[in-house]
């Protein structure tokens, strides 16, 4: 159908229309006239079709309303009036994205489906929940989703309970976040970008049901929306849809959204704020600083660009200038940066990590020294160059992983559309990365140091400081403040918070009715293609390496995975494996000192990465392939650079510079100290099958093993030093052989034979000498470790090894794992338990892990997964339809049916080859998914109760509550010292 400018369909005016090149688009902007509605559709090729409606919501507090919100729309509707249509969606379609998610100034509602059913019932049931939510009439959803009084008799201790204020209380147990949010604070002091939209725990607890109903009716209106379409769709009809069955009803009004700017400082703010650490953790070295700027607006597209690329100029290579003079200066053991462009007025942040507090003063004056030398002296041409191209890279590549390209131009619209530009200025970006691209080298990126950075005195100096007391007192704060308030109430208002309590509980343990359920519209199995996904590789052997071709269109860019065997490095020495992957490519190579390696590497290349995993014999955790991997990604036209860089790296890193080692090594400390909780899940689920776990064991080593190892080495640098750089030496020495080598190669055929050109020039490089495998000796124990944090909730995991209690995998476990995550623990943990989350995963090995995440429970959160056996028990086709098992296994393929991209395709296809998973094991577990009945989620019953039986577990949390559950431990361990 041909739409033309200035013409109505279906209500919608066409305000613009217009062909984005940068993105192959066909751009068509409308305002629906009645309502006020914008809406914007990306027209294209793309069947990973996208559709979100996103509304400008400003806080006005800190009690996370926009946030509880956010979570409690999708809590039922006026057409679907069920306690979770979310999760109905969630188990029982072919989505490929479906989230709601909670900005600084607006809160997103995406979804995405290839199924142009499915998508139009996810459509449906969003508009339903965001125009016509039950909270709306229904306490009980802010109770559960945001927060409520937990008393469950009159004699016990009162608590505060709810999923997002458990949520937020794990977001603030790690200081980067509470960094980030003093950050804004300092920075917008009179505006709602100083507000924390996602709630601060400290003031969830003040939303009352009042505030929560005006924040939707006054924000939740087609006049303050931005609708988003994007892919391979009829326009006419989903436009007619959106009109017919949602817009119509809806009148435009006037909504006071408007993000108001801040007034800019006339001199500097400096804020000092403390963060809380365990009681026996030292306070040395754990200092954050922070200069932050605000900079630019994110209606200009040329400094939304500019701006972003100087921020990577300045930090983030190994030959960035202002990091390596903080570093040079002992500010510090981590340099960070950011520059957060999605909101109205963007900041620039300057921080270390690792510091202490008197060092304030000489960040700050080296922070400017240093700005100020670049911009009188100039940039490094070669360092500006390169960070120019590996933008320019990456803009072309539009290479999102998982997340549908879609989504991704869904923000980068958002940040001009939502402040009253046009959408589409950050897509077009041609024009401002030409002027860039011409400008750089004569003056560009010193200019907007000047203008943006040095004479804008529109800044913040934050200085977040580690205090071991706090942390205690806060609790104990919060612990009599309910006491106090209980004491004060009469009775009867005990008596009513009881049977609150009680209430809540009946509603969320109330299943609903079975006709309700049916009204969430459902794709059916016929809609599934029956065939798993074809591993598209073609096994060739190149100059005695073996070669896995995916042969697939990629714009002209090649995808290399290079796989070395790491089976002859020493137990002892695998801790070294995983620093190796930290340190290489930030080091001198007998050609390149490491700031010029980087320059190198990014003028030729879209970059590498490096990583250590062992891969697991298809049905065996006991036999497995260690490997250290090398990604990388080039135009086809460089691969004779990329092999020769990669060459320089693998066969030429040196270890023999003992400061820059040094300061790497502080630097990964530091990185670990804060991430160490925001990785829980995956610390937990790692250490507890490492108990048993072969695979897992050698996995777990780049851990919590590690973390401690690169604590341990930080202590004895200077004694050690020599001997780090000679064991790094030996094992690069071991690894990066011809004799190790699999390459697996992601281009287009034609190209394949550039790549075979090109190889000598890497292989030339490495070492030929064969080295013997040796043999680890993991010893299988059980250690059950409470690791003890001065985080507010736990992470707690509990599982085993299926195999070795004698039985075997079958795809029906992959419908567990959705039954498991999206019903049973979805209920007990998260619904009733107030945890963020918590999930069930089965692996062909064997392994499995129940795990909860962000979970103010312990000991019960381990009942409710000892207790599954008899939810699995009563699972029958008597207690269970047919359709809500139809329901499971659609959810299930969704998840195993999210579009990937070539690389990631032949990622895919490498880790099969190297498991022996062949095209017939991935049918075979498709078929027996699609098979799935009753009788075999019920006859896993057995196999799940004598995994929790074994009692194996692990917990990562608040070291009060694990000490108080101590006998549920083998050993307490304090994890940050």
């Amino acid at each position: 159908m041909s739409f033309k400018t200035g013409k109505t369909y279906h209500g919608f005016k066409l305000l613009e229309s217009r062909h984005v090149d940068e993105i192959n688009s066909d751009a068509k902007l409308f305002v629906h006239e009645q309502s006020g509605a914008r809406l914007l559709h990306l027209g294209n090729e793309d069947d990973n079709k996208v559709f979100s409606i996103t509304f400008r919501t400003p806080p006005e507090n800190s009690t996370g309303v926009p946030h509880i919100v956010e979570h409690s729309v999708l809590c039922g509707s006026r057409k679907f009036p069920i306690k979770e249509p979310f999760v109905e969606l969630v188990k029982g379609s072919l989505n490929t994205f479906l989230n709601a998610m909670t900005f600084a100034d607006k809160t997103m509602y995406p979804v995405a489906s290839r199924n142009e059913k499915d998508f139009r019932n996810l459509m449906d049931v969003y508009l339903d929940a965001v125009f016509y939510p039950q909270m709306l009439e229904t306490p009980a959803i802010l109770m559960q989703e945001g927060w409520h009084y937990e008393l469950p008799d009159k004699e016990a201790e009162l608590t505060y309970k709810g999923v997002v204020y458990n949520e937020m209380k794990g977001v603030f147990s790690s200081p980067d976040a509470i960094l980030e949010h003093q950050i804004y604070a300092s920075l917008f002091p009179d505006t709602p970008y100083g507000f924390e939209s996602g709630g601060d725990p400290e003031f969830i607890p003040e939303l009352t049901q009042e505030q929560f109903v005006a924040f939707h009716k006054k924000y939740y209106h087609p006049a303050n929306s931005y609708i988003f379409l994007y892919g391979d769709m009829d326009l006419d009809d989903n436009l007619k849809f959106l009109d017919a069955a949602y817009l119509k009803d809806f009148t435009r009004v006037e909504i006071d959204s408007e993000i108001p700017l801040q007034k800019p400082f006339k001199e500097m703010v400096v804020k000092v704020v403390d963060y809380p650490v365990s009681p026996d953790e030292s306070t040395n070295d754990k200092t954050f600083i922070a200069l932050n700027i605000v900079a630019g607006k994110a209606t200009d597209p040329e400094s939304y660009l500019g701006l972003m690329m100087l921020e990577h100029i300045l930090l983030e290579t190994p030959a960035a200038p202002l990091k390596k003079a903080l570093l040079d200066a002992g500010l510090g053991k981590e340099v960070f940066g950011s520059y957060n462009k999605s909101i109205l007025q963007p900041t620039m942040t300057f921080g270390v990590g690792g510091a202490n507090p008197e060092q304030v003063d000489l960040f700050k004056e080296t922070v400017y020294d240093v700005l100020n030398k670049l911009a009188a002296e100039g940039l490094d041409k070669k360092l500006v160059e390169s960070s120019v191209n590996i933008f320019e890279f990456h803009l072309r590549e539009a290479n999102y992983g998982k997340h549908p390209k879609g989504l991704v131009y869904n923000i980068k619209c958002l940040d001009s559309w939502l402040y009253n530009k046009n959408p589409l200025i950050h897509l077009a970006y041609e024009p401002a990365l030409e002027k860039i691209k011409q400008q750089f080298r004569h003056g560009y990126f010193e200019q907007l140091i000047k203008n943006c950075l040095l004479k804008n005195p529109h800044q913040a100096l934050v200085t977040l400081k580690p205090n071991s007391k706090i942390g205690a007192s806060k609790a104990a704060e919060n612990k009599a403040k309910l006491a106090k308030y209980k004491e004060g109430l009469s009775q009867a208002e005990i008596a009513a918070l009881v049977e609150q309590t009680k209430a809540l509980k009946m509603r969320q343990e109330t299943p609903d009715a079975p006709e309700k359920l049916e009204l969430i519209p459902l794709v059916e199995l016929k809609d599934i293609d029956p065939k798993a996904e074809k591993l598209v590789a073609e096994k060739h052997k190149e100059q005695g390496v073996t070669v896995l071709l995916h042969p697939l269109f990629t714009n002209r860019i090649a995808y290399l995975n290079l796989y070395f065997n790491t089976g002859a490095v020493a137990e002892a020495e695998l801790p070294y494996l995983f620093l190796l992957a930290d340190i290489l490519g930030k080091v001198d190579t007998e050609k390149y000192p490491y700031a010029e390696l980087a320059k190198e590497t990014n003028i030729h290349t879209g970059g590498f990465s490096y990583d250590v995993f062992a891969f697991s014999e298809n049905s065996d955790d006991q036999i497995y392939t260690p490997m250290f991997r090398v990604k990388a990604k080039a135009l086809v036209s460089k691969l004779p650079e990329l092999f020769g860089l990669l060459g320089d790296i693998t066969g030429g890193s040196l270890f023999t510079d003992a400061a820059r080692l040094k300061e790497l090594i502080r630097e990964l400390k530091a990185t670990w100290d804060t991430a160490l909780f925001r990785r829980g899940q995956q610390v937990v689920a790692s250490r507890l099958l490492s108990y048993l776990s072969p695979v897992a064991k050698f996995n777990e080593v780049g851990q919590l093993t590690y973390y401690k190892f690169i604590v341990e080495l930080e202590q004895n640098l200077d004694a050690r030093i020599s001997k780090i750089g000679q064991t790094l030496a030996k094992v690069s020495q071991t690894i990066f052989n011809h004799n190790n080598l699999f390459i697996g190669i992601t281009c287009e055929n034609e190209d394949y034979q550039a790549f075979c050109q090109s190889l000598p020039v890497l292989l030339g490089k490495l070492g030929t000498r064969q080295y013997e495998p040796v043999t680890y000796s993991f010893q299988a124990k059980a250690r059950n470790e409470g690791l003890m944090t001065s985080g507010k909730v736990q992470y707690v995991a509990k599982g085993g090894n299926f195999r070795r209690l004698g039985f075997g995998y079958h795809g029906s476990m992959k419908v567990l794992e959705t039954i498991l995550r999206y019903d049973y623990l979805w209920n007990r943990i998260r619904v009733q338990g107030g945890a963020y989350g918590a999930f069930a995963q089965f692996e062909r090995s064997g392994n499995v892990v129940f795990g909860s995440y962000r979970d103010p429970n312990l000991a019960d959160t381990i009942k409710v997964y000892d207790a599954t056996v008899d939810y699995l028990n009563n699972f029958t086709a008597e207690t269970v339809s047919k359709r809500e098992m139809t329901k499971y296994i659609i959810g299930t393929i969704s998840t195993m049916d999210t579009p990937l991209t070539p690389q990631m395709k032949g990622e895919r296809a490498d880790v099969a080859y190297i498991r022996n998973i062949s095209q017939r094991d991935l049918q075979q577990e498709r078929d027996e998914i699609l098979a799935t009945k009753q009788q075999d989620i019920h006859q896993l019953a057995q196999l799940v109760d004598t995994v929790m039986k074994a009692n194996i577990l692990c917990v990562l949390g608040g070291e009060q509550l694990i000490k108080a559950n101590k006998e549920l431990f083998g050993e307490l361990v304090t994890v940050i010292e």
